[in-house]
């Protein structure tokens, strides 16, 4: 039996556990798929907005292959310096694939980027999503205005957060004390910026349709910043992708503006573009007041050039989403340029050199690009790569029992009826709401619900 870890449960590790379990070639394969959370899918439970719920339903797909009987779902196991090592787990397995993904922000890198009120999007994405990391005292949303720095589909998706009524919100399996401090926002004014223009904007047509949709909320874009984009004059030429977004925003830019009156409590997002972020404005104990941007102009090459001319943007609340990066994994060489480990065909290289038995897939392997469906091709091709290693692989000696050997290291594993168990946990605390399945965002609650069906293993 050739016996496999891998490192992380969501798509790009569920994708490697699948192509692993479900050829035929090499037949004799145990996965363990380990991940530091009580709870399996990754960001399609924790980066997926909770509105959008044809895309958290792949949940299902990734459960059928976790319910695999050669697969087995290992929470709350951490690897790395605070953890098991990666020299343990080449004990306990024949290989160990790491799909841990790209877990920190990008930085702005200008002034007053880290005063209060400066967050990393993903910061607010995981507070709304019940990441149990997320910061405990949450986000009061007492600001008027919101500056939301970046034009991704992140950044879309925290806009229609600040935006969406909590009516429908409550339908969702957002945490309670997220919903609740959103049904109480005070936020007004959502502005999205970008350095570029709307062709180089980088959210999806979906997602971009969806904020025009909001009940009570004014979607407002500039004619003139959009005719600064040489491709909006005549799209013809761009992707359709492209080409089906710069038609949604030209018909925002020729629709007159509506008056307040009669939208309740009307809400406006103001898309701006050709704006780069030089400062953010405000002091250490008011926090944030508003965000310093220089006006863009295309340079002729496909990037910008600065004018010298700025705009101050008014904001007490600012969310910076402008994309993601891998971190340094114990144990493996890291590409810092990049953010990612070297490999070839997944197989990760050390000192110009395969690393025996230690792969990757992912975003840690290819950095932070594609969808979601992206991971798929990428988790084959490593799948592939270990499958051509498996005969060699299999003559390594090791540990028999791997769970027993990761609970000598000091590891409470949480298998995977414990995660059935905090799915049945969350969905008593939903109906006692009087609402459907509400997530469980603290670490203690989650893992009382897991342990209390783990009677020994």
């Amino acid at each position: 039996m050739l016996r496999v870890a891998v490192i992380g449960s969501g798509p790009s590790g569920v994708y490697t556990a699948q192509t692993l379990v479900e050829q035929d070639t090499v037949p004799d394969i145990e996965v363990y798929v380990l991940d530091r959370l009580p709870c399996p899918y990754g960001l399609v439970r924790y980066g997926v907005a909770p509105d959008h719920e044809k895309i958290k339903s792949l949940q299902n797909n990734l459960r059928t292959v976790l319910e695999h009987p050669r697969v087995h779902f290992l929470g709350n196991v951490t690897v790395g310096d605070a953890g098991v090592g990666l020299r343990e787990l080449r004990e306990m397995f024949h290989a160990v694939v790491f799909c841990v993904g790209a877990a920190t922000d990008r930085h702005l890198n200008v002034p007053g980027e880290e005063l209060p009120g400066s967050h990393p999007a993903t910061d607010f994405v995981a507070w709304y999503s019940a990441h149990p990391d997320a910061a405990t005292d949450g986000f009061a949303l007492t600001a008027r205005s919101a500056v939301v720095i970046g034009v991704g589909n992140v950044a879309v998706d925290v806009a229609r957060m600040l935006s969406r009524g909590p009516a429908e919100l409550a339908a969702t399996d957002m945490p309670q004390g997220a919903l609740g401090a959103l049904a109480d926002s005070r936020v007004e004014d959502v502005w999205m910026v970008g350095r570029r223009g709307p062709s180089h904007a980088k959210f999806t047509t979906k997602e971009l349709r969806e904020l025009g949709a909001l009940p009570g909320t004014q979607v407002l874009v500039r004619p003139e910043e959009l005719a600064l984009d040489p491709a909006y004059r005549d799209p013809a030429g761009l992707p359709a992708p492209v080409r089906r977004n710069v038609e949604v925003l030209r018909d925002w830019a020729e629709r007159p503006v509506e008056r307040a009156a009669g939208m309740g409590r009307a809400r406006r997002i103001h898309l701006r573009f050709f704006l780069r972020p030089v400062e953010v404005l405000g002091d250490p104990v008011a926090g944030v007041r508003a965000v310093r941007f220089e006006r863009t102009v295309p340079d002729g090459r496909g990037g910008v050039a600065g004018t010298g001319e700025h705009e101050e943007i008014e904001g007490q609340l600012v969310l910076r989403s402008v994309g993601y990066r891998g971190t340094p994994q114990p144990g493996l060489p890291f590409d810092e340029a990049t953010g990612t480990v070297p490999h070839a065909a997944g197989r990760v290289l050390r000192d110009g050199e395969p690393y025996p038995g230690v792969y990757v897939a992912g975003w840690i392997k290819r950095g932070p690009t594609g969808v979601i469906g992206t991971n798929r091709p990428c988790a084959k091709e490593t799948a592939t790569s270990l499958l051509a290693d498996a005969a060699r692989l299999a003559r390594r000696t090791v540990a028999v029992d791997p769970v027993a050997a990761l609970e000598r290291t000091g590891a409470r594993p949480v298998p995977w009826r414990g995660w059935l168990a905090i799915e049945a946990a969350e969905a008593q605390w939903g109906r006692g709401l009087g609402r459907g399945t509400v997530k469980l965002a603290d670490w203690t609650e989650l893992l009382r619900a897991a342990r209390s069906v783990m009677v020994g293993r």
